[in-house]
């Protein structure tokens, strides 16, 4: 049972930060509570890393920044007034069902380190193969690439992982045509890794983390007219096209015009994954336009037939939530500094395709 002094204490570092809230005219009670409690329900983990020499503001930033708190003014207050401003360099294992104090008490708390784990990078738009060999050459070898893209494109355990991920469609995955059943659904992260994991294990970790950003949209999944498999589709195709997050909005945009007018996509990043094993060098997309491929949107019409890379959260949000002009074409500036321009007649789009010296 706490101490009078303990529960004084609370009440005291919890008055000091709403009397400086009010001073500085940061909000009010309400405010105070939002910012200080946990922003979920701990459904989402986070592998959280503190840099060496890195300032408190730069680690509050960051916290905010993976929605593991709610106001970086309110926690600064907060750990000022609770002499809670030192932490330790290093990674940690955080979820969004941790307060502020939860968060500030680990993250000084050189035992709370994660130790011994292995590293996975995912960047946003590595195809399945990629993710596969960095996989197998973390665990020097233990599972090849052959072995993770077999599991990979095995409906039988595509079947059991169903039973457990709502966002898998086994209809939508079963189709020989597919480089990779499960592309698209490997979601970009860091993750941390032990060594005995096993590859349904290591697998499972990915699709979680799909799994978040699945709930937290669902919603817009929900209304579109896309299914799941499309919306991720198109949101591959956006991830490649665009050079910056701020062009993929638009992007997805006039993809959807191109649809609704019942206009090839005829985006050239799909020619890349078509060439799949033959592609080397963008160049090669643009020059390759009648490769034989379901993948190839400049021979078929609609969508490609699945994913052809794995997106991030901003493509995909992208695809959920475009933005709505008169565009219907764009080329991006691939030989120079990957600008991407816009255009409403084909006659616009073939003036800026020759300025940039770009084959149509």
């Amino acid at each position: 049972m706490p101490t009078r002094r303990k529960v004084n204490s609370v009440r005291v570092v919890l008055l000091v930060v709403v009397c400086l809230l009010i001073i500085t005219g940061l909000g009010s009670i309400f405010v105070v509570k939002t910012g200080l409690s946990s922003t979920g329900n701990g459904d989402k983990e986070v592998v959280f890393t503190i840099e060496n020499n890195e300032s408190f503001d730069s680690v509050l930033e960051n916290l905010k920044k993976e929605n593991l708190i709610a106001n970086a003014s309110v926690a600064k207050l907060y750990a000022k007034a609770s002499h809670n401003t030192n932490f330790v360099a290093g990674t940690f294992e955080l979820d969004n069902g941790m307060s502020v104090k939860d968060i500030l008490s680990t993250i000084q708390d050189s035992t709370k380190l994660k130790k011994d784990a292995l590293v996975l990078k995912i960047p946003e738009g590595k195809w399945a193969k990629e993710i596969a060999a960095e996989i197998s050459n973390l665990y020097d070898g233990k599972y090849s690439s052959e072995e993770i893209l077999n599991q990979w494109n095995d409906i039988s355990y595509i079947q059991t992982l169903a039973k457990d991920y709502s966002f898998l469609n086994v209809d939508d995955l079963n189709n020989s045509n597919y480089k990779v059943k499960l592309e698209g659904y490997l979601f970009p992260d860091t993750y941390f890794l032990e060594k005995d994991d096993s590859l349904d294990d290591i697998t499972r970790v990915l699709l979680d983390r799909f799994d978040v950003m699945y709930k937290e949209n669902k919603k817009s999944f929900d209304k579109s007219d896309l299914s799941i498999h499309q919306i991720i589709s198109l949101a591959s195709v956006v991830q490649f096209e665009a050079s910056e997050p701020g062009d993929m909005a638009t992007i997805a945009g006039v993809f959807y015009n191109r649809l609704d007018q019942d206009m090839k996509l005829q985006s050239s990043v799909t020619v890349c994954y078509a060439l799949y094993d033959d592609f080397n060098d963008p160049k090669d997309c643009e020059t390759n336009p009648e490769i034989d491929s379901p993948y190839n949107t400049y021979l078929h019409e609609g969508l490609p037939i699945g994913p052809i890379l794995n997106p991030g959260d901003e493509a995909v949000k992208a695809v959920l939530n475009p933005e709505k002009t008169d565009y219907l074409f764009f080329a991006a500036d691939i030989y120079g500094d990957g600008k991407v321009y816009y255009s409403k007649t084909y006659e616009e789009h073939q003036q800026i395709c020759e300025k940039l010296g770009l084959n149509l």
